[in-house]
């Protein structure tokens, strides 16, 4: 057993609450046991400033923690003057992982900015920030093809993402800020609900891991992402997108 009682591949429970702001485009509040993370959408009918005229859209995410979103207060990103390395690598991480299931082409030249705001931290924020950032995207899109302003769901694929690592000298899932505080590898990974790899994050903290145990971390993560994208599926009210799904077992080009 796990340090909060878990087996090795059981997940935190996930809770998933949408339409928690009145004026975002779509908006969910993901929860990941203990870590609780705000995902708003907002459309623009602007194109990003290097794809002018091309007839493309775009994706942008932004990321932040709350200031007591952990045990020691965070002073905001803004009032630093600038962005933190870790702020902006995992919204650039937040950004790639949407636009690689979104149809930038057919959007449009208008851009859809996701924020993802940490309200409280234990683990996994970044994971949790993608997983219910497609949630919040989705639902956006949906009430913009109900009023016609678009005229399908621009959208290839799902996508999600969870944390595994090894711990005490085995693979787990989903780790909690205790575990991945103490864990000898720690990794993130990105999927699309086709199965395939988006991003791999992953460091070994003291000594060097084994091909063998990244294949038992990848096997892991892709039985909790399909969790994720089971949830996203029911929440969304949608069982598969463009060319690809759960059930679609073609092999990578």
């Amino acid at each position: 057993m796990r340090i909060d009682g878990r087996q090795p591949d059981e997940m935190r429970p996930v809770k998933v609450t949408v339409d928690v702001l009145q004026y975002a485009a779509g908006s969910v509040m993901i929860e990941l046991g203990n870590t609780q993370v705000l995902c708003a959408v907002t459309m623009d009918n602007h194109p990003a400033p290097h794809l002018i005229g091309t007839g493309q859209g775009w994706v942008t995410a932004e990321y932040d923690m709350l200031p007591c979103a952990s045990n020691m207060r965070k002073p905001r990103d803004r009032s630093k003057g600038i962005i933190p390395g870790r702020s902006a690598e995992i919204q650039r991480l937040i950004g790639r992982s949407l636009r690689a299931v979104v149809e930038l082409e057919s959007l449009g030249e208008r851009t859809f900015i996701v924020d993802c705001d940490v309200v409280q931290a234990d683990g996994g924020t970044r994971t949790a920030s993608i997983t219910g950032a497609f949630i919040a995207l989705g639902l956006a899109m949906k009430k913009l093809v109900a009023a016609k302003q678009l005229g399908r769901l621009m959208l290839k694929d799902f996508v999600a993402a969870t944390s595994v690592g090894i711990v005490e000298g085995r693979p787990v899932l989903d780790l909690s800020y205790l575990e991945d505080s103490q864990a000898e590898v720690d990794m993130n990974i990105v999927m699309n609900g086709s199965g395939g790899l988006i991003e791999v994050q992953g460091t070994a903290e003291s000594k060097p891991f084994s091909r063998a145990r990244m294949d038992e971390m990848l096997i892991l993560a892709e039985t909790g992402i399909r969790r994720l994208i089971t949830i996203q599926m029911e929440t969304l009210g949608i069982e598969k997108l463009g060319t690809g799904g759960m059930d679609d077992d073609s092999e990578d080009e």
